[in-house]
C-alpha cells in the first residue's frame, strides 16, 4: 500500500480509510481501472464485494491477470489498444495475497511481511531448525511480488533473509543451484546482529524538531449561546468566545464581531455588528450587506490580526499555550475557516497554531523580527 493513495468512502456515517491500485476488468474486453481496498475488508472491482468474493471474482477471471495476445483493452476516456506480447507476473492467487495485505496495513495489523520478520525475530532467540521452518514458511507466504524488499534494504534486498531461512546447506530463491555455504551464513548472522542494533537506537529527530504534532489533536466544537464563565478551557480558542478586542480605535467583544464588522464598508453596519448580541446575529447583519472590495483575498491576513488582539489577553494566551503543539481542528459551517470532517481547509485551526506558536517564541525569547 502506497501512502500517497490514501482514500475513505462513508458507510453509516463512519468513514472507512481505503487505498487503490490499478487491475484490469474483463468484461468482454478487457479494462484498465482502479481496485478500491477497504479497511473493512471490502474491495470494490466495478461493486463492493467481500475478500471471499473477491477470489470467486478472480477465479472466474472477472478481475484479470492473464492477459491473452490480441484482446482489446480499454482505458476509460483515454485509449483503447489491443495486447501484442503481453506480460504480467500477477496471479490470481498473488493478487489475493496482496490485497489481504493491504487491508491488515489499512488497519494497523502485522501483514505478512511483518509476520515473516516476526518468525524471524524468534528463530535468532532461539535458533532450532523448527524455529527456521516456521520463519521459512512465514517468507514463503509472503506474495513473490514482495519477498525482494522484505528488509527494507535497497542494497541487499532479501538475500541475508533467504539464507538465514534456508540455512547452511539449504538453497535461496535467488541462487537455486548453489547450496548456502558457512560464510554466507556467517555474514547474514552478522547483518542481523547489525540489524537489531540499529533498530534499537532511539529514532533520530530532524535537526529543528519533529515533523509533526506530538500532542494529541484537539477539536473546537461550535457551542451556543457562548458566555464567559470563570474556566472555559480550549472553548475559549472560538472565536465567538467573548474576548473584548480593539481594532482601528473601535471596539468589538469578540474576534468573530470584528471580523464579521470589518467584512462590510458600511460605517453604520458596523456599528450594528458591533453591537450585536450574539456571533449569530453579527453574521446576520454582515450578510445582508455588501463585502468590502478585495475581502476574499485579504481575510486571513485579517484573521490573523484579530486572533493575534485576541491572545493579548494573558489568561487566554495560556489556554492557547496549554494546546502545546496539537492539531488543531476547528469545527465551523465555512469549509475555508473550518474543517467538516477533513473536507475543509481548517483555517481557522490553523492561524491559531501561528498564532500560539508566536506565543510560545516571545516566551522562549525568540523574536522572529
Amino acid at each position: 500500500m502506497r501512502e500517497n493513495r490514501i482514500i475513505h468512502r462513508t458507510a453509516d456515517g463512519v468513514r472507512i480509510p481505503g487505498t487503490w491500485r490499478h487491475a484490469f476488468i474483463h468484461n468482454f474486453d478487457y479494462h484498465l481501472t482502479d481496485l478500491f481496498i477497504y479497511a473493512d475488508g471490502l474491495i470494490d472491482c466495478w461493486g463492493l464485494v467481500t475478500v471471499e468474493e473477491f477470489a470467486e471474482k478472480l477465479r472466474q477471471g472477472w478481475v484479470a491477470t492473464e492477459l491473452p495476445e490480441g484482446a482489446r483493452a480499454s482505458g476509460h476516456e483515454l485509449a483503447a489498444w489491443q495486447f501484442s506480447e503481453p506480460s504480467t507476473w500477477l496471479t490470481p492467487e498473488i493478487l489475493l495475497a496482496e490485497v489481504r495485505d493491504t487491508i491488515e496495513q489499512l488497519n494497523r495489523r502485522p501483514d505478512s511481511t511483518a509476520r515473516c520478520l516476526a518468525a524471524v525475530d524468534v528463530f535468532l532467540v532461539e535458533r532450532t531448525e523448527e524455529n527456521r521452518a516456521a520463519a521459512r514458511a512465514a517468507y514463503r507466504a509472503i506474495p513473490v511480488t514482495q519477498r525482494r524488499y522484505a528488509l527494507g534494504d535497497m542494497d541487499r534486498k532479501d538475500g541475508p533473509l533467504q539464507v538465514l531461512v534456508a540455512g547452511v546447506g539449504g538453497r535461496t530463491e535467488d541462487w537455486p543451484d548453489e547450496p548456502v555455504t558457512q560464510e554466507e551464513y556467517d555474514e547474514a548472522l552478522a547483518y542481523f546482529a547489525e540489524r537489531a542494533a540499529w533498530r534499537a537506537e532511539p529514532p533520530r529527530v530532524p535537526v529543528d524538531g519533529p515533523d509533526a504534532s506530538f500532542a494529541p489533536a484537539i477539536k473546537l466544537y461550535q457551542s451556543f449561546p457562548m458566555k464567559r464563565v470563570e474556566d472555559p478551557g480550549t472553548r475559549a480558542l472560538r472565536h465567538e468566545y467573548p474576548a473584548p478586542i480593539t481594532v482601528a480605535g473601535a471596539g468589538y467583544p469578540s474576534v468573530a464581531h470584528a471580523y464579521w464588522a470589518l467584512s462590510v464598508d458600511d460605517l453604520s453596519v458596523r456599528a450594528a455588528i458591533a453591537e450585536a448580541d450574539t456571533e449569530h446575529a453579527a453574521r446576520t447583519l454582515a450578510a445582508d450587506a455588501p463585502r468590502r472590495e478585495g475581502w476574499t483575498h485579504a481575510r486571513t491576513a485579517v484573521m490573523t490580526g484579530l486572533l493575534r488582539a485576541k491572545f493579548t489577553h494573558d489568561d487566554l494566551a495560556e489556554i492557547l499555550l496549554a494546546t502545546d503543539d496539537a492539531t488543531v481542528i476547528y469545527d465551523d459551517d465555512s469549509h475555508f475557516w473550518g474543517d467538516n470532517g477533513g473536507r475543509g481547509r481548517n483555517w481557522s485551526g490553523r492561524l491559531l497554531e501561528l498564532v500560539r506558536s508566536e506565543l510560545q517564541a516571545r516566551r522562549a525569547g525568540i523574536e522572529p523580527n
